[in-house]
């Protein structure tokens, strides 16, 4: 019996073959694929992920249904690159599922009719987004370094990633960008997001190399031969990362200095609840996160690891069971849940009172804005402030007194309960994020008893209790 998959988690190989190398100023990508892919990736879901209205660097070959079945696509992927070549940018032919599937190989035909064209393998059929996005970054290396000796620039860094279709990428580079200037490092090259393709023999001759996401990159970076440290997540990573980084570039004092410096400037948000009365609520907060593999550990290690907070699961979105995870949102949902549009659909189809926080994609949200990161102590302010003020938001939708529904329900006399109800009542509301249990159980008691008034009961019973949510 074949396996039922709901809501894929990741795209594949193609879409990761677009959205690195579209990334890159002087190229243009020349998709081995119908008109329909191009629309899906360069320019329907380039939108929400991005709030780029179209890729300007990405031209199908408008492969066709005869092509497939008969001549192929070598001749109209040459008619499409007879189009562009001259243009000024390098061209690079991405192989897509359907091309894939008729075994359309274009390298030795470049090789001899256009041998400044290269051809990537998408391996769409095979490879999920993040493995192909790894593999495309060393291609790159592999294919345009100039070869030259390695002549390393003392005191510089080179970050590789993000891509297109990165969630939060504009934030979060920003603060890894402020944090390795803060320990004494200079940006030299941001690859492929801020970079053209020439530029990727810059890479080898940074002192040290940051790769921003555990997802990919880091094969490129052991084949540039440099130190390499990740971006890091949460208060005591984030420490590590800035202490660390100073020791590779030479500038130990300088890192220490910006640490504590940063520890009473951009933390003192987290010091301060630390030391109020919002910190009593840390410990009751229950959570949950699906999201790609650096989201999803990184959100682990700050709230949960750092900061005391209850995990009820951080699940890497591109092995996510995601039957799993709609059960148990429905059963058992966290207080807060991180996620992409799935987990918003799922936690919708019961109308649980979960408060959700975007994550991760598929999902249409605009993150361009540079003051929203999850990454650093930038990042672990901006997720701890987000959470505080959800929990204020909750309180003030668990008060009765601004519903006119409420206060009608608390001025009929209450029924009478059975011992076998109430304790039903104490089960389900423990399963309650703690923070809004006082609030949750009134509210299921109030629907309870307008059930057994409409039913003509003089009391709760089990079966009444169970006929509400």
């Amino acid at each position: 019996m074949s396996e039922f998959i709901r809501d894929e988690s990741t795209t594949s190989g193609f879409w990761a073959a677009v959205n690195t190398f579209c990334a890159l100023s002087d190229v243009h990508v020349i998709a081995d694929a119908p008109i329909g892919c191009y629309n899906l990736s360069g320019v329907a879901v380039i939108d929400y992920t991005d709030a780029i209205p179209y890729l300007r660097n990405l031209t199908p070959t408008d492969l066709t249904e005869r092509a497939i079945s008969t001549t192929g696509s070598t001749d109209i992927t040459k008619e499409t690159i007879d189009k562009l070549i001259g243009n000024g940018k390098k061209l690079i032919v991405i192989s897509s599922a359907e091309s894939e599937m008729i075994a359309a190989e274009h390298t030795n035909f470049l090789k001899t009719n256009y041998p400044e064209t290269k051809f990537f393998p998408s391996k769409s059929l095979s490879e999920n987004e993040w493995e192909a996005r790894d593999r495309a970054l060393l291609w790159c290396y592999e294919n345009y370094d100039d070869k030259r000796p390695v002549a390393v620039e003392p005191g510089t860094v080179s970050i590789i990633g993000p891509t297109y279709g990165c969630f939060n990428s504009p934030a979060d580079l920003a603060e890894v960008k402020r944090l390795v200037r803060g320990a004494g490092g200079t940006i030299k090259t941001v690859f492929p997001y801020e970079a053209s393709l020439e530029q990727i023999s810059e890479l080898k001759n940074a002192e040290v190399i940051v790769v921003m996401y555990e997802e990919f990159g880091k094969a490129l970076a052991e084949a540039l031969g440099r130190p390499v440290l990740y971006a890091p997540f949460g208060l005591y990573n984030t420490e590590k990362f800035i202490l660390d980084l100073g020791n590779l570039l030479g500038n130990p004092t300088r890192a220490e200095a910006f640490l504590a410096e940063e520890k009473k400037t951009t933390l003192s948000l987290i010091w301060d609840l630390w030391r109020g009365p919002q910190s009593e609520w840390f410990p009751t907060v229950m959570f949950g996160v699906v999201a790609a593999k650096s989201y999803a550990n990184g959100l682990k290690k700050l709230l949960h690891e750092d900061l005391g907070m209850t995990c009820h699961f951080a699940v890497d979105s591109a092995t996510a069971d995601n039957n799993a995870i709609r059960n148990t949102l429905q059963s058992t949902p966290p207080q807060i849940v991180f996620g992409r549009i799935s987990e918003k659909i799922y936690l919708t189809e019961v109308g649980a009172r979960a408060r959700f926080i975007p994550a991760g994609f598929p999902g249409p949200i605009v993150r361009r804005a540079l003051g929203t990161p999850f990454m650093g102590f930038s990042g672990a302010v901006y997720v701890v402030q987000e959470i505080v003020n959800i929990l204020y938001d909750t309180l003030f939708q668990f008060l009765p007194g601004h519903n006119p529904r409420a206060i009608a329900q608390l001025a009929e006399a209450e029924l009478k309960w059975t011992e076998t109800a109430n304790a039903l009542l104490k089960e389900r509301t423990s399963k309650a994020p703690f923070i809004s249990q006082i609030s949750f159980s009134r509210e299921l008691k109030a629907k309870a008893e307008a059930l057994a008034r409409q039913r003509g009961l003089q009391e709760v019973t089990p079966e009444i209790l169970n006929g509400v949510q």
